[in-house]
């Protein structure tokens, strides 16, 4: 058995891997499927004749009830409890919408494209490429053998060929089994199975010719970076503590802190979701958010070569950020001091299966003042007057996926002065190459790293980008909201002026979804912010909220009318998209990621033109990087972190962290 097949079988026996709870009540309606809920929806689709021995679930997750009706509950009212589950059966694939509170099918569909993977295809598709015999040829032209490897199954995107059409497909590259923690330092170069799940048979293996095989180990433990480097020398470690306690609280799914409440759930594809966030104004809790999640994330790669060109990853839609959570170490992910709290999500066979400190939430001082001012007219000889300011904490909820070889660390940063920060980190471990050159000096290197860097002998990481699309659901001060934007533009300066150059601001608001696509561009600098035009806040301001996009630009220069990748995710094209609600849009790159076609995309809700002036509106937020990888990101890469500011924008009457105590 390889190391894989050790790790994912332990998954999938969710029994003997994570213990199942005792049942959670559900305390709101958009709380996440509990348990014994994963259970029910198995159990009436058997008694019902829908479900075999053999049938899978790639999904199961929570059928939000309308909006309206959410917002009207009370504590104390009757909770529908509804979900949706995919179903797996011989090739075939089925939507299920079930009622849990009447135990009934509601519909019975075949789906209308692939379905999210399940760990019982990749077991099944290692073991179909390694026992096919065009594989063991190419394996034994390199002296290996099967026993000597583990393959790693991945999506093969699509490029919208006839032979694509209607397939399942994935391709199995290999590696050589560890001989540490890095699974992946020892790619078996130009060697890819093509297989097709639904048909579960190699469609074909690609050799393109054997490539020196990688020698070093590159371990990272504090063993092994011992061994080859040395640690740094013992030091005091500087901690986040919090002696008395939390300030916050938690009851059922609702998080308070400070001037900050919200819920919290778990999904399988977007991983976390927070739902309901309002802030506090004196006494009244204002809307801000009806919702905020991720909605896709996009991952392609630049190199052309026969075994990378594909490598096109949809790590939301095809993968899923919350089946990958892994439980979060303390003082190494999260303070110590946190609150860590399991996610529950489910196996193939529709069984709870809980992840254990899957989340943390901790304040953390930042060590910064949220605000000071130093006064100097107030010094005299007499009495010296020290600063007035007030010492910056904030709230953090956090989880960590991993997702193949790299790692993503997911916060929601909520901050005293009522700002947001959607925050995004990426580490893990760079996908690598295998090359002849063991340094740029060699005759092989300059072809060798035209579409990467040489980060280790042996060893390229390719240039590639990290997209994270945000599905933001804004409610400020109610539904009827409008996406505006504030140029600074030049302004009109008097001839007998004494300054000749000054600016001013122009705004302009989409009337309607067409319109609301905006490329955030360094040389046009302009303010994005949502506003409610039908209230006042004080001094007859409109209450509203930024969205300030910081470092997190992602300028796109993939073609997305004739590259098939960016067709699927063409949302990168732009930093902003604005679409009227939809709870059954929730996903950029559309429903069914998998093999999908970029006919279900956000872009192509947006041709529809609806109006979005003074209505339920969603922003999509587009962030990311280009990566082009350097020695210092191997074997680790360092955490990079991305993200943008939600931020208050004339919705207070006041700076809200005016109020915060100064510590004695």
């Amino acid at each position: 058995m390889s190391y894989v097949h050790k790790g994912l079988g332990a998954i999938m026996a969710s029994a003997s891997l994570f213990a199942i709870p005792a049942v959670a009540e559900v305390t709101h309606p958009l709380d996440g499927l509990e348990g014994e809920e994963y259970q029910a929806v198995t159990q009436i689709l058997r008694d019902d004749g829908k479900l075999t021995d053999s049938g899978r679930f790639p999904l199961i997750e929570l059928v939000e009830p309308d909006k309206s009706f959410v917002l009207d509950w009370e504590e104390g009212d009757t909770i529908p409890r509804t979900a949706r589950a995919i179903v797996k059966e011989e090739g075939s694939a089925f939507e299920a919408i079930i009622d849990l509170v009447d135990g009934k099918i509601v519909s019975w569909n075949e789906t209308g494209g692939q379905s999210m993977l399940l760990f019982d295809e990749f077991i099944k598709t290692m073991d179909l490429a390694l026992g096919h015999p065009d594989m063991i040829e190419g394996l034994q032209a390199r002296g290996l053998t099967p026993n000597d490897v583990f393959c790693l199954p991945l999506t093969a995107g699509n490029f919208l060929t006839e032979e694509e059409r209607g397939g399942r497909l994935m391709k199995v590259p290999c590696y050589l089994n560890p001989e540490a923690s890095n699974f992946y330092a020892k790619p078996i170069e130009g060697l890819v199975a093509l297989v097709d799940l639904n048909a579960m048979e190699v469609v074909e293996v690609i050799d393109t010719g054997a490539i020196p095989l990688p020698e070093d180990p590159w371990g990272y433990t504090d063993e092994e970076i011992d061994e080859r480097y040395g640690l740094r020398e013992e030091s005091n470690p500087a901690e986040l503590t919090q002696p008395g306690g939390a300030n916050f609280t938690i009851e059922g799914s609702e998080i308070e802190w400070d001037m900050w409440r919200f819920n919290y759930r778990i999904d399988k594809r977007p991983g976390l979701v927070l739902s309901n966030i309002a802030a506090k104004d004196d006494d009244d809790w204002r809307s801000v958010l009806y919702q905020a999640h991720l909605s896709e994330v996009f991952v392609p790669y630049m190199d052309p070569d026969e075994g990378w060109y594909w490598r096109t990853y949809m790590d939301s839609g095809e993968y899923g950020f919350g089946l990958f959570l892994t439980p979060l170490r303390p003082r190494v992910d999260c303070p110590a001091h946190s609150t860590f709290l399991p996610a529950m999500v489910h196996t193939d066979t529709g069984e709870p299966l809980e992840i254990p400190d899957a989340i943390c939430v901790f304040e953390r001082s930042t060590g910064d003042p949220i605000w000071r001012h130093y006064e100097i007219f107030a010094q005299s000889e007499e009495q010296a007057v020290p600063t007035e300011g007030r010492p910056w904490t904030e709230l953090v909820v956090r989880t960590a996926s991993q997702i193949g070889n790299y790692d993503y660390l997911i916060d929601y940063v909520f901050m005293q002065d009522g700002r947001i920060r959607v925050m995004v980190g990426s580490t893990g471990l760079d996908a690598v190459k295998g090359v002849a050159s063991k340094s740029m000096n060699d005759d092989t290197a300059e072809k060798d790293t035209q579409h990467g860097t040489l980060i280790a002998p042996n060893l390229v990481a390719p240039n590639h980008d990290h997209f994270f699309n945000f599905r933001f659901d804004f409610d400020i001060d109610g539904q009827e909201n409008t996406f505006m934007r504030t140029g600074i533009v030049p302004a009109t300066v008097e001839d007998d002026a004494v300054r000749r150059s000054m600016w001013t601001t122009e705004m302009s608001v989409p009337e309607t979804e067409k319109e609301a696509q905006y490329r955030v561009n360094p040389n046009t600098p302009a303010m994005y912010h949502v506003t409610n035009t039908n209230k006042e806040s004080g001094l007859g301001h409109n209450p509203g909220y930024m969205i300030l996009p910081n470092n997190s630009v992602a300028y796109s220069p993939l073609d997305v009318v004739n590259d098939a990748p960016a067709i699927r995710n063409a949302y990168i094209d732009k930093t902003f998209w604005v679409t009227p609600y939809d709870k059954a849009q929730r996903y950029a790159g559309g429903e069914y990621a998998f093999q999908s076609t970029g006919e279900d995309t956000l872009p192509k809700w947006a041709e529809e033109g609806r109006s979005v002036k003074d209505k339920d509106i969603v922003v999509w937020y587009t962030m990311g990087f280009h990566h082009i990888p350097r020695m210092e990101d191997w074997p680790v890469m360092p955490t990079m972190w991305k993200g943008t500011i939600l931020s208050p924008f004339n919705f207070f009457d006041h700076n809200p962290s005016i109020t915060v105590r100064t510590p004695e």
